[in-house]
């Protein structure tokens, strides 16, 4: 059972962010425990361990990615780094390849210097408390909570997207998310809710609920082991649920890929270590298809522009117009180099080559069959 839940935490919100309905009651991780057993998701590669690396890395790589994708990448990943060592002695180049299409490449990075930091710091081994492993990059404090109750039993909440949404609709929590003060609070109740026993699968279970049950939109609430005590069920406006007002601002850009290719060969140019695209391998890019086309019409080849496409960021719409030239394969040494000197700074490298670099998304799809 649940221990009680300290007069502070309840005492963190006004009424209209937790109605008395909403008082966290003592059988809710009793119940997510009991589900998870019997219904929850017991085959995924990094369960059934109580390895720190394994269960980060897989933390962090399903970090608003999905599960079936992550399957794609996790056995490649371990693979190549089958250990924090071996991922600290990598180049970042070749850590930034193999998470190529993943997205979210600040997340790549900081995967490399936290391994990093945990040889230089810790001597190789993960820090057995949530506190000091949210101290290393990229490890946030719910990332932190989930290795340390996956790998060492340690009573600490996790408030990820998907737990966030289960709790505050078990909660009826109407707490604007978007305050800080909100997000504290919830946080709160999340740490009052926690089992004395069994904080692997209570963790485990409180994000299957979240990425199988307890959904965005159509929730399964026949479903769900929280509906007998869920407050938005009752209410009948689950989707209601959680409240958060701010709303991402989104802008629009556009830009020209210059795709120029010889023989098997492509010029790539690597992105600044900050930005957009940071550290990753692309086609030049240009404000416009002038520039390219400009370009095009003094070398040897033939040009043409590709249908425009749009990429889907965080922040913005990225509007990107391809436009290939390709030159002639017998092309010598000084003509190819006469035509670098027109280029941004980059290199040549075969289609083979750039299948195995860090290349964004849309490059990849363009380059790589």
């Amino acid at each position: 059972m649940n221990a009680a839940v300290p007069a502070a935490a309840l005492n963190a919100t006004s009424p209209a962010t937790l109605p008395p309905a909403a008082v966290p009651t003592p059988d809710i991780a009793a119940r997510v425990i009991g589900w998870q057993r019997t219904h929850g998701r017991h085959g995924l590669p990094w369960q059934h361990t109580r390895d720190p690396y394994r269960v980060w890395l897989s933390e962090i790589m399903l970090q608003q990615t999905q599960v079936s994708t992550v399957l794609d990448y996790y056995p490649r990943f371990l693979a190549r780094f089958p250990d924090v060592a071996a991922l600290a002695a990598a180049p970042l180049d070749d850590v930034l390849g193999l998470w190529s299409g993943l997205g979210y490449y600040s997340r790549a990075r900081n995967l490399h210097r936290c391994a990093q930091a945990v040889m230089a710091e810790h001597g190789g081994t993960f820090p057995p408390s949530s506190a000091l492993l949210a101290t290393l990059p990229g490890i946030g404090r719910s990332t932190a909570a989930a290795i340390a109750a996956f790998c060492f039993g340690e009573r600490a909440a996790i408030l990820d997207g998907n737990v966030k949404r289960v709790l505050s609709r078990a909660l009826g929590f109407g707490g604007d998310l978007a305050s800080v003060k909100e997000e504290r609070a919830l946080w709160q109740l999340a740490e009052a809710l926690l089992p004395e026993q069994h904080m692997d699968i209570y963790t485990q279970g409180l994000m299957d609920l979240g990425a199988t049950i307890c959904t965005v939109r159509r929730p399964q609430c026949l479903l769900c082991p929280l509906q007998p005590v869920c407050v938005a069920q009752k209410e009948g406006q689950p989707e209601r649920y959680p409240v958060k007002t701010r709303k991402l601002k989104r802008s629009a850009r556009s830009n020209a890929l210059l795709w120029l290719q010889h023989a098997d060969r492509v010029w790539l140019v690597q992105r600044p270590a900050t930005g957009v695209w940071a550290g990753l391998w692309t086609l030049p890019l240009y404000d416009d298809l002038s520039e390219p086309q400009r370009l095009g019409r003094h070398w040897p080849g033939q040009g043409e522009a590709l249908p425009a496409f749009q990429h889907v960021l965080t922040h913005f719409d990225w509007a990107l117009q391809p436009y290939r030239h390709a030159l002639p394969a017998a092309l010598g040494p000084a003509a190819l180099a006469e035509v670098a000197a027109a280029l941004p700074a980059g290199r040549w490298v075969t289609l083979a080559e750039a299948a195995t670099m860090g290349l964004p998304a849309p490059i990849r799809k363009l380059l790589v069959v």
